[in-house]
């Protein structure tokens, strides 16, 4: 089987503006790891990890944003996950991870593509799997604000307003990039 490209997701990074100095690392993280890798887009890559797509998802009013319960981690995140193997385009592996796990179709602002934010973090090591690292691609996205289903890997799912986000205690890069939708 052939490795996707990276061109597409080289594109988006070479417009990216970090927000502060941890993004800042994630982006030369990330550009380190599609330049090194040989599989970096694999979800069985550890060493030290892969690309993941993960998705901002605001309604239409940019009022209320799509947030899930991770049920490994215990977590509210946005919802996201892992490319599909041949897939290398971060805004179809988002939306198609935002389907998944909420039935919730999703498009981008203006059919335009666009990279929201980036985060490096560490994924605890579990069954098979190493502890390793998502290289996440944060991409914006956009839904009518509708009733939505916890689906594949999420205990929950709700649309959270942008008053009432920071009392969830959600993890910094998170908060980074909806204070980013919300400045």
């Amino acid at each position: 089987m052939q490795t996707p490209s990276c061109d597409i997701v080289r594109s988006l990074l070479k417009g990216h503006v970090p927000a502060d100095s941890s993004e800042e690392q994630s982006l030369q993280r990330i550009r380190d790891l599609i330049e090194t890798a040989s599989a970096p887009f694999s979800r069985d890559h550890f060493d030290p990890g892969h690309l993941t797509a993960s998705a901002i998802v605001l309604d239409d009013a940019r009022e209320h944003t799509l947030l899930i319960f991770h049920s490994k981690l215990q977590l509210w995140l946005q919802p996201g996950g892992h490319f599909e193997p041949c897939e290398n385009d971060p805004s179809i592996a988002a939306a198609r991870e935002v389907l998944e796990e909420t039935g919730l179709c999703c498009t981008p602002p203006g059919g335009k593509h666009v990279l929201h934010d980036v985060d490096v973090h560490a994924i605890p090591a579990r069954k098979a799997d190493p502890r390793h690292y998502h290289f996440d691609l944060r991409m914006l996205l956009l839904s009518p604000r509708v009733p939505v289903q916890a689906g594949d890997g999420v205990s929950a799912v709700r649309w959270v307003s942008r008053f009432e986000y920071s009392a969830m205690n959600l993890d910094p890069g998170l908060v980074r990039a909806l204070k980013k939708v919300w400045k």
